[in-house]
């Protein structure tokens, strides 16, 4: 079975050679979103919880391309600029999950793309 690439203009255009999303089997594998507005391609203004927001809503909306939804993340991986946005990053995120949350890991990495305060990816099952 050949994989399958999403796309949707719920979530901002890739800014480079790889898909929004890509399912392989009953598995969503979903690029890592930053906060890009999709109808301008612009970054949103704001503080860490404004970024944190549209990056869900990026989310949401490739994942439910893909015939997902958060929940049926299973793991996710998010990606700091500065751990001390945690807080903020971790209650935005954390409303989408009721239940049994995704595995998780969090990272602080040197820089992001366009400026980005926080990037996340996920992985969903499909059922």
């Amino acid at each position: 079975m050949a994989n399958q690439v999403i796309a949707t203009d719920e979530a901002p255009k890739a800014i480079g050679p790889y898909s929004q999303a890509i399912v392989s089997g009953d598995l969503v594998f979903t690029s890592g979103q930053i906060p890009l507005d999709p109808k301008t391609q612009e970054m949103v203004k704001g503080d860490i919880r404004a970024q944190a927001e549209r990056v869900m809503e990026n989310l949401r909306g490739v994942l439910e391309a893909a015939s997902a939804s958060f929940a049926q993340v299973v793991k996710t991986t998010i990606f700091l600029a500065d751990l001390a946005d945690f807080a903020v990053v971790n209650e935005v995120y954390g409303k989408r999950f009721s239940g049994s949350p995704p595995a998780r890991s969090t990272v602080q990495v040197a820089a992001l793309p366009k400026g980005a305060r926080v990037e996340i990816e996920m992985i969903a099952v499909r059922r």
